[in-house]
Parts: C-alpha cells; sequence; structure tokens
C-alpha cells in the first residue's frame, strides 16, 4: 500500500512537471511568435526606407537631369553658333509666322495654356537656317489639343477645314496645302502585339518622351512670354550638329512599343545623311522581327520615303545591315553575294543594284522609275547558271523579273494598276538599249525599241544609262556614246514614221470588210504582217501603202479583194 502511495505521488510530480514544462513551451512559442512579428515589421520598415531610398535616388537623378538640360539649354545660342553658317542669327519667335502658329499664340495666351510647335518643323527649322518648308506641323498643348482646333478653326473668316480623330485625341487642320495637327500632351504605354499606344494626360516632357528620336525632340514655345524658346531635354540640337540619330529612352523599349520607328530612323539616317548610334542601331537589328506587326502599307509608305532620298542605295543598305531587308524584301536580299567557279566570279548584283538605283536617283525623282531600277534585275538570283564556256549567265531574267513584279506589289500593297504595268514594262525591256548599244544600231531596231516602250521610251533610256556601273571607264565611255547614237535615232525615226504607240494604218476591221471574211487566223496574219512591214522599214506608216501591202498578203493567203476602202490621204 505505501509502495503504491509513493508511486502514485511519483506520477502525480511529474504530471507537474509535464504541466510546466508545457506553460514553458506556449510561452516559448509566444516569445518566437513575437519576434517574428517584430522581424516582420522591422522588414517591411526597412523595405519602406529602401523604396524611399529609390524615390528619392531617381528624383535626384531626375532632378540632376533637369538641371543639366537647363544648363544645356543656356549653350543653345553657341550649339546653334557651330551648327550651320549663320544659325546664331535665327529669330526664332520671327521664324513663327504662319498665321495658323500665330492664332495659336494668341489664343493660348488669353486662354492660359501652354502651346508649342514640336518635331519635324522645329528640327528643319534648325536645318534650314530658320526656314522651314513643311507641309506638316505638329502642335502640341498642355490641356485638350481638339479644343484648341476648334477655338484656332473659329477664329479666322476664311473657310478652313478641320478633321477631328477623337479616339485618338487628335485634330488636323487643313490651311491651303499645310496639314496642322494638334494634339494634347499625353503620355503611351504599348502592349506586345500591338503598336497601337495606351494614352494618358501628360506634360510636355511625358510627350517628349513617347517621341521616336532625339532630333524630333525639340519643342518651340508658342506663348507671348516665352515664345520661340526653344526646349530641348534630350540633346536634340548636339545631335543635329553631330548628325547622329538617336532615341531618347531606352531604344529597345522605343522600337518594341513602336516597330515602325525603325524604319523611320534608317529612313532619316538615308534623307539627312546622319548616321544611326550604335546602340540604337543595335536595337534595330535586335528588335527586327518586330516588324511584322505592322501594316504593310505604312512599311511601303517608309519604304517609299527611303526610295525618294538623295542617295536611296544608303537606306537599302543599312535596312540589309539591321536584318530588316530580309523580312521586307527578301526577293532583294537574295541578290547579295559573289559564286566564283573556275576562277570565274559574278558581279554582286546587290550592290550593283544600289549603285543603279543612285546613278538613276541622281536623273530622275520618278517614284516609280526608281522602282524599276530596284527591281530590274530581281530575277538574277533564281536565273543565274554556270557555263565553262561563257562564264555565269542570267538569261532570261528581265522576262521572269518582270513575271515577279506583280506579286511583289501586291505583297507591299502597292498599286496595282499602270503604276504596276508601267515597272513591270521597263525590268522587261531594260537590257533592250544595252543590247542595241553592243551592236550597229539599225533603224528596224530602234523602230522596234520605240513600238515596244512606247511612251516610257525616254525612262527606260535613262534606267539603261543608270545600269553601266562598269568600273572599266573605255567601256562605260562606249556605252554612253552609243546610247547618244540610240537617243538621236529615236528622235529622227519617230519625227519621220510616228511609231511610238502607233496603231498600224489598216485595222483588222478594214482586213475583214475588203475580203470580206470573218475574224479568223488569216486577219491577224496580215495585221501582223503590216506592223512588221512598218517595223522593218519596208513600208511607211502610211495607209496608201499599208493598203496595198495587204492586198499582197491577202492575195498570197488566197484572198481575194470583194470591197474598197476609200481612204483621203491626209
Amino acid at each position: 500500500m505505501k509502495e503504491q502511495l509513493e508511486l502514485l505521488a511519483e506520477i502525480q510530480c511529474i504530471d507537474t512537471g509535464i504541466n510546466g514544462l508545457s506553460k514553458k513551451e506556449d510561452q516559448f512559442l509566444e516569445d518566437i511568435n513575437k519576434k517574428e512579428e517584430d522581424i516582420l515589421k522591422e522588414e517591411t520598415r526597412c523595405l519602406e526606407e529602401k523604396t524611399m531610398l529609390e524615390t528619392l535616388e531617381k528624383d535626384h537623378r531626375e532632378h540632376e537631369r533637369m538641371l543639366k538640360a537647363f544648363e544645356d539649354q543656356k549653350k543653345i545660342t553657341q550649339e546653334l553658333s557651330n551648327f550651320v553658317p549663320n544659325m546664331d542669327l535665327i529669330d526664332f519667335k520671327a521664324s513663327l509666322t504662319h498665321p495658323v502658329l500665330k492664332r495659336v499664340s494668341e489664343i493660348a495666351d488669353r486662354d492660359g495654356v501652354q502651346a508649342f510647335v514640336i518635331g519635324g518643323y522645329v528640327r528643319d527649322l534648325l536645318l534650314q537656317g530658320g526656314s522651314a518648308e513643311r507641309k506638316d506641323i505638329d502642335i502640341v498643348v498642355l490641356g485638350s489639343g481638339i479644343e484648341m482646333a476648334r477655338k484656332v478653326r473659329n477664329s479666322f473668316r476664311k473657310n478652313v477645314p478641320l478633321t477631328v480623330f477623337k479616339n485618338f485625341g487628335t485634330a488636323m487642320l487643313k490651311w491651303d496645302d499645310d496639314e496642322i495637327e494638334f494634339v494634347g500632351a499625353r503620355k503611351e504605354s504599348y502592349r506586345k502585339d500591338s503598336r497601337k499606344p495606351v494614352v494618358e494626360d501628360g506634360t510636355l516632357e511625358d510627350d517628349l518622351n513617347r517621341r521616336d528620336f532625339t532630333i524630333n525632340t525639340l519643342a518651340l514655345s508658342l506663348n507671348e512670354d516665352t515664345c520661340g524658346k526653344l526646349y530641348d531635354p534630350f540633346n536634340g540640337l548636339r545631335h543635329l550638329k553631330e548628325k547622329i540619330i538617336k532615341t531618347p529612352l531606352d531604344p529597345n523599349a522605343t522600337f518594341s512599343d513602336d516597330p515602325l520607328r525603325m524604319l523611320r530612323g534608317i529612313r532619316f539616317a538615308t534623307k539627312l545623311d546622319f548616321d544611326i548610334e550604335p546602340e540604337t542601331f543595335r536595337a534595330i537589328s535586335e528588335n527586327r522581327e518586330r516588324i511584322r506587326i505592322v501594316s504593310w502599307e505604312r512599311i511601303t509608305d517608309e519604304i517609299n520615303k527611303i526610295i525618294m532620298a538623295g542617295k536611296p542605295g544608303r537606306g537599302f543598305l543599312l535596312l540589309d545591315e539591321s536584318g530588316l531587308l530580309e523580312i521586307i524584301l527578301p526577293e532583294l536580299h537574295s541578290l547579295k553575294g559573289v559564286d566564283i567557279q573556275n576562277r570565274q566570279a559574278h558581279k554582286d548584283n546587290f550592290f550593283h543594284t544600289l549603285e543603279v538605283l543612285d546613278n538613276l536617283a541622281e536623273k530622275s525623282d520618278n517614284l516609280w522609275l526608281r522602282w524599276a531600277a530596284l527591281l530590274h534585275d530581281i530575277a538574277k538570283p533564281v536565273t543565274k547558271k554556270y557555263d565553262p564556256d561563257t562564264g555565269w549567265t542570267f538569261h532570261g531574267h528581265e522576262f521572269i523579273g518582270s513575271k515577279m513584279v506583280p506579286e511583289i506589289f501586291k505583297r507591299l500593297k502597292l498599286p496595282l494598276n499602270e503604276k504596276m504595268r508601267y515597272v513591270k514594262k521597263l525590268v522587261r525591256l531594260h537590257l533592250r538599249p544595252i543590247v542595241l548599244s553592243e551592236d550597229t544600231v539599225t533603224d528596224s531596231a530602234v523602230r522596234r525599241l520605240i513600238f515596244d516602250a512606247g511612251d516610257q521610251i525616254d525612262d527606260l533610256m535613262i534606267l539603261c544609262e543608270a545600269d553601266i556601273t562598269s568600273k572599266n571607264e573605255r567601256r562605260v565611255k562606249r556605252y554612253l556614246q552609243n546610247f547618244q547614237i540610240v537617243r538621236e535615232k529615236i528622235v529622227a525615226i519617230e519625227e519621220k514614221d510616228h511609231i511610238r504607240n502607233f496603231q498600224p494604218p489598216v485595222s483588222g476591221n478594214d482586213i475583214q470588210f475588203v475580203f470580206n471574211i470573218p475574224p479568223s487566223k488569216n486577219v491577224g496574219i496580215i495585221k501582223n504582217a503590216i506592223k512588221e512591214a512598218i517595223l522593218e522599214g519596208e513600208i511607211p506608216n502610211e495607209f496608201s501603202e499599208a493598203y496595198q501591202f495587204m492586198l499582197r498578203k491577202g492575195k498570197e493567203l488566197g484572198l481575194s479583194p470583194a470591197n474598197e476602202i476609200n481612204r483621203p490621204t491626209l
């Protein structure tokens, strides 16, 4: 009994100890939880302090950037004096003479809003020494651009057409041939799969941030107290002086947001003869696949502008170096390269084509003639063959190339009308004058050339002369001399025979009437024989001679005249 009581006492003692331990454990867990809460609070406080420091650092950097921008602003006069002759004499306020700009200035002051002329107009004002000759002017208002446009339109007595694009928050005034676009200052963000931005109201700086290149971020104040003051937060003036194309923000973000800017950058570099800053060009190359989200219409518009530059070949070199050309015009990219067999090589047809394009650009500003130059050898890759006896050949490339033109035009959304047919014809005929210049120039060959080329004969001759890119000066001289002979013969024969766009003086209906026959093979034979006789110089391009020739040809075919045509001689 005693032992049982002692055992029970021990058990009670153990229970008491266990209970004590449980309480200590609970206290311990409570202390741990409290410490975890304290640590979490400390981490939150540190994170808030870090965020605050980062914000302060960002604000500090922004403050330093703005201070630098103001410092750069003080150097504007000095920068301008080193830029182009007499640039230091530019009175920006006096340069803002357009009636719409003057009216914007008056209304902006009256309504207490800030307004600026911005972008290409200001850029060209600097490049052209204070006299920008542009048909498009961009105006940014710190407020509603549409409302400003309406007030400007209503302030004129004359009818000033106004178009409002409410979805885009812009408005367009038409003043004679000038287009003045109004927009409220805004900031933009983009989705990955679209180049259409999400737009919010913003400051002037926000609006300048969204511009494509620093040379297009220059802004002139239109308000009276600051009228003509130049705002240049991204050193656009310096880049104009240094002839550099550079994005105002991260180029990868700039081109990913709106891939068309890649083509615009190359177009500006080509047109202005500027260099693309290395990081900017690297970003174009890295983002080249993004061009696929841009519509062909917008792409082709930029390509046309590159083609119309003073030296368009440089633009296509930049397109090729960036990788864009292979995506946009793979047929042109395929011209690249030189093949060598048995120590025989052909020329690089890509560089030859660009040289032809530049040569032609010196002689003509016809867009479609320049397209013909760009595509004249487009079929050489698919017709290239090596012959051990004659070397490299491209037989039929002019014919196959002409067949490729409609498909290229269709893909690029270029017109499929007479413009396409014009380019197609010139591609098909571009070797003809060259062949003539290599041989004795006969009247018959010139007549056929005039007949086939029609009204395009003069443009064809310009193209063929541009196509002479040999480095052999004697050979070039011989070609050009022979081309001059061809030109003189064209004039002489055209005056005598009136071959250009001629219709044979005896028609198919005439043939059917005289021989009293229905439309048939014989009608075509006689009509073609008359045409060939005129082109070969066997008969003049006159009705009486052609009529007698028709009777003789009909007799050969066993036909007898049943009727007569009496047509007075002119």
